[in-house]
């Protein structure tokens, strides 16, 4: 018997943790993509739980604490961090992180030293050596582990002030260079399944889609994320399914479009984030270059309207090859990347793992809480709506909130709207993973988000809406049609990604060269949400070529501007870029911010 628990951010972690010290039942907990850069270990959060616990982590954000990775506990190995192999490149830090954690003062007498010495020969008996399991590491035996944990424990004595100062120096570097990530969760759990011989074409997929997230997230750059996949299949039957249960998986290389298969050739171009930075589509002149392009690759308006499923056939295998020899002319050079798609047999188009994060992406942001219109398809021409459409309603069983009577739902919605839209998503989101129709019906979602994303970034840009301050780019969003739905951190994180590209290719100011690095900055968007009356910041680093992927330092610039200007904020989410700020605290703490950033 096992229970999931969606959680949003540290609060939720620390209500759930003050409710799982109370369960005598309790065994096992398994964190995925939560807690690798908490001290596990400590009593604020398991340590106190009984020896019986263990706690499993899978987590893909980077730093991780080096007390949860090295650390011992007296009742045994019960924190085991999964790693990727990042921890074993981690040696100096661990030296120094064990000196410091083991090694009495230098200015302690001798016969303290000896205490501790006998004390720490003692303990490396009892204990377990370090709880960082690694996948592609056999375990110590328990000899070489006494042997090497002897040696270190005598080797502390000799350390001086100054080394202790100098790995003081080491660990703050590793906490403070910012925060990064490794493999992802979804490809470590793949590993272990391959480990226990549990694999199967589902359980592939999932891990494409963990990798797929973070690269068109921006959290790997592109040789990180390589698959090396063979050439894809020339003739566009290639990944058409072969059967009506057909469900494999296909490689090929995927165009930087916006559900292409699953829109029309403009709408999927016009709003993809790499096209509108290489031509300016939020200006006139950019849409014209776009149909320029079209029509250079002999596509007539009427063809690039019609849904992608509906082309022609000799359109749809020229396709590629024409992009080839035009694109480059509009400095489109990266238009493909190597990727996966998944037959679903004859109830849908091939999903590739790009459109279903896309829509996946969707479901956990905007199927419940938000008031959003889905167009129909057919019923827009130049990737605008002509008021065609519906409101969104998700459906099933995790979207039905338990029958109340009318007076119940007054008292308790204000409670439960902050908390249940983001669980009722998760289970919306979960229960796509599996279902095909409920998948199929939400690539209407993933639509009407691009589209509000493109609306309003357009006009941010258009209406000179950035400010520049102190070496930064700054956006406060206040208004708008979409306002509520930038309240969610997904969304406003993709509205910066897709301002970043922007600002990279067209925006003046901003040189690619790395010889000019200074003059790319970075970005700081902030959305007020009208109802908590609250400020949803977020932070990105400048990037001056695609795929330019570097630690992120603004969680540590937060920390500072929080504590300097005093700002009642919260961490509303587990990346420490994204934090909450109450409305009347905003200004002074952006303003904080700009100062901390010099420190980094």
């Amino acid at each position: 018997m096992h229970r999931i628990t969606p959680l949003s951010g540290i609060a939720d972690l620390e209500r759930m943790r003050d409710e799982l010290i109370t369960y005598a039942e309790l065994h096992t907990l398994i964190l995925l993509n939560i807690g690798s850069i908490l001290d596990l270990p400590s009593s604020e959060w398991f340590g106190d739980f009984p020896p019986k616990v263990h706690v499993h982590v899978i987590d893909s954000g980077r730093p991780q604490n080096l007390s949860s990775l090295f650390g011992e506990s007296d009742g045994g190995e019960r924190i085991i961090v999964w790693d990727d192999g990042g921890a074993e490149h981690l040696s100096e830090e661990r030296k120094a992180w064990e000196t410091l954690n083991d090694d009495p003062e230098p200015d302690s007498d001798e016969s303290s030293d000896d205490d501790v010495t006998e004390n720490s020969a003692d303990e490396s008996v009892k204990s377990p050596s370090r709880k960082r399991r690694s996948l592609s590491e056999d375990n110590r035996s328990p000899n070489k582990r006494r042997r090497l944990d002897d040696n270190h424990s005598q080797r502390h004595l000799r350390v001086s002030r100054e080394q202790r100062d100098q790995y003081y120096a080491l660990v703050d570097k590793y906490y403070m260079s910012g925060t990064w990530y490794g493999r992802s969760t979804a490809g470590i759990v793949y590993i272990l399944a391959t480990t226990l011989e549990r694999v199967d074409n589902d359980l592939l997929w999932l891990a494409i889609l963990g990798l797929t997230n973070q690269y068109t997230r921006c959290r790997i750059s592109r040789s990180i994320s390589r698959l090396n996949p063979p050439p894809p299949v020339s003739d566009v039957y290639g990944l058409a399914a072969l059967s009506a249960d057909d469900m494999s998986l296909r490689t090929t290389d995927e165009l930087r479009f916006e559900l292409f298969r699953h829109w029309t050739l403009y709408d999927a171009m016009f709003h993809s984030s790499y096209v509108a930075g290489k031509l300016g589509i939020w200006k006139e002149q950019g849409r014209k270059r776009l149909t320029g392009l079209l029509a250079k690759m002999g596509f007539s308006i009427p063809q690039t309207q019609q849904l992608y499923a509906h082309m022609d056939m000799d359109l749809k295998r020229q396709l590629r090859d024409k992009l080839d020899a035009i694109a480059p002319e509009y400095g489109m050079i990266e238009l493909t990347y190597p990727s996966f798609v998944r037959c679903y047999g004859y109830h849908m188009q091939p999903l590739s793992a790009a459109d279903a994060v896309d829509v996946l992406n969707a479901l956990l942001d905007a199927a419940n809480g938000v008031r959003i219109e889905v167009g129909v398809d057919g019923a827009r021409h130049g990737g605008e709506w002509f008021g065609s459409g519906h409101v969104w309603r998700a459906a099933g069983r995790w979207t039905n909130v338990r029958g109340r009577s009318q007076g119940e739902e007054h008292v308790e919605e204000a409670e439960e709207e902050h908390e249940s839209w983001l669980v009722r998503n998760f289970w919306n989101a979960f229960d796509a993973l599996e279902d095909v129709t409920r998948l199929r019906e939400a690539i209407g979602l993933a639509k009407s988000v691009h589209q509000a994303i493109i609306r309003t970034g357009s006009s941010i840009i258009d209406k000179n809406d950035l400010r520049m301050i102190k070496g930064h780019r700054v956006v406060q969003l206040k208004q708008g049609p979409d306002l509520a739905l930038f309240t969610r951190p997904g969304v406003l994180f993709r509205l910066g990604l897709w301002l970043t590209e922007a600002l990279r290719d067209r925006v003046s100011g901003v040189s690619i060269s790395r010889r000019n690095r200074k003059k790319s900055l970075p970005l700081i968007l902030a959305c007020l949400d009208e109802r908590e009356r609250t400020y949803l910041v977020i932070g990105f680093n400048e990037s001056l070529d695609f795929g330019d992927i570097r630690k992120n330092e603004f969680g540590l610039t937060f920390l500072d501007a929080k504590e300097d200007s005093g700002a009642r904020t919260r961490h509303s989410s587990f990346d420490t870029n994204i934090l909450e700020v109450n409305e009347a605290d905003f200004e002074k703490f952006i303003a904080e911010v700009y100062k901390a950033k010099d420190k980094y």
